[in-house]
C-alpha cells in the first residue's frame, strides 16, 4: 500500500495536482500495486516554508515554481529495476502531460508490512 505525498509550492490548480498524482498513480500500477490501492496527499506550501535548490544535483535546466516532491511510502521489497521501470514511467506520464521532468523530485520510502494498520487498529501482516 504505497502512501504518496506531493509537496508543492502554492497555488497550484486542481488540475495541476491531479495531473501530477495520476501519473505517479499510473506508474505505481505499472509497477505492480493494484489500481484500487491509491492513498495520496497533497501539502501546498508558501515559497518560505518550501525551499530548494534549482539546479542540484545537476538538473538539466533551473527547478522553478512548479517544482514537485513526491515521497512514496511503501512496503519493503521492491528491487532496484522496480522502482526505475516505475520513474521511468512516472517521467514519461509526466512529460505527455506537459511537465518538466526535471522540476520532479522522487523520494522512495519504505517500511516493513508490520508497520501498516489499513484499518480499525489491525495489523493484518502479522
Amino acid at each position: 500500500m504505497p502512501l504518496v505525498t506531493l509537496t508543492v509550492r502554492k497555488p497550484k490548480s486542481v488540475e495541476f495536482k491531479s495531473t501530477v498524482l495520476d501519473a505517479v498513480h499510473g506508474a505505481l500500477v505499472s509497477a505492480g500495486v493494484p489500481a484500487t490501492d491509491k492513498f495520496q496527499r497533497v501539502i501546498e506550501l508558501d515559497a518560505a516554508d518550501f525551499r530548494f535548490d534549482p539546479g542540484y544535483p545537476d538538473v538539466q535546466g533551473a527547478r522553478d515554481n512548479d517544482f514537485a516532491l513526491i515521497e512514496i511510502l511503501w512496503s519493503v521489497g521492491r528491487s532496484v529495476k522496480v522502482k526505475k521501470k516505475m520513474l521511468e514511467e512516472l517521467m514519461s506520464g509526466l512529460a505527455r502531460a506537459g511537465l518538466k521532468p526535471e522540476n520532479v523530485m522522487v523520494a522512495f520510502k519504505e517500511t516493513t508490512w508490520e508497520n501498516w494498520s489499513f484499518a480499525g487498529g489491525r495489523l493484518i501482516h502479522t
